[in-house]
């Protein structure tokens, strides 16, 4: 393993096309993951440690917007990975320009909608119109470092160790379960007029943290 990390670090790796697709895919899958159970701890804490919050509009635990920054930061910060300042920064000040950009975009089309408010929440030194905060952008750019020495690492030993056909497999099936469940969300249930996710949990009990 010392081996393979250290070839990671020192070497340029060549995948084919294809499984570079489902390498994305399966990034695409974790971050959102990962992006879900930071949200569920922090807004446990952030609610006053009574109830836990479910986050994101899916039904599955996974938010897009994690899923979305893990690829610019791939793209960004992969090439300088034998730098963890580089890759640091770069990640903090990517994801903090995407963090405000969605928020005051969903802002000014959904005519005051907010998926966070920075202005209501704990530790948010450095809060900017509620779109962005200091906390926000340090945890960016610590899981950077995450994505880049962990994440990446994962996948890549999951590419070369699985058979082809059954590694794409696995990370378009896991992907595509993803997008189902978000474009159903996000487009179907709208247009249809069917029950989203957020709808049904409700029913049953889950709480969700409200802005206003």
């Amino acid at each position: 393993m010392k081996k393979w990390y250290h070839d990671y670090m020192e070497q340029e790796h060549s995948f084919d096309k294809k499984t570079m697709i489902g390498i994305f895919c399966l990034l695409v899958v974790f971050s959102g993951i990962f992006g879900f159970i930071y949200e569920f701890i922090f807004y446990y804490f952030n609610e006053g440690m009574d109830k836990f919050y479910w986050r994101g509009g899916n039904f599955l635990p996974w938010i897009n917007i994690y899923a979305i920054g893990s690829l610019g930061i791939y793209f960004l910060t992969y090439k300088q990975r034998k730098s963890p300042l580089k890759v640091f920064l770069f990640g903090l000040i990517f994801c903090g320009i995407l963090e405000f950009f969605s928020g005051l975009g969903m802002y000014i089309i959904g005519h005051g909608f907010r998926c966070w408010d920075y202005n209501t929440e704990i530790l948010n030194f450095g809060n900017i119109g509620g779109f962005v905060c200091l906390r926000s952008v340090l945890f960016f750019g610590f899981s950077s470092l995450l994505l880049i020495y962990f994440m990446v690492p994962i996948c890549f030993i999951l590419a070369k160790k699985l058979n082809r056909k059954t590694f794409l497999i696995l990370s378009i099936t896991l992907f595509s379960i993803i997008m189902f469940d978000e474009i159903y969300n996000l487009l179907i249930a709208r247009i249809l007029n069917l029950p989203r996710a957020s709808d049904i949990y409700k029913q049953i009990g889950f709480n969700y943290v409200s802005f206003k």
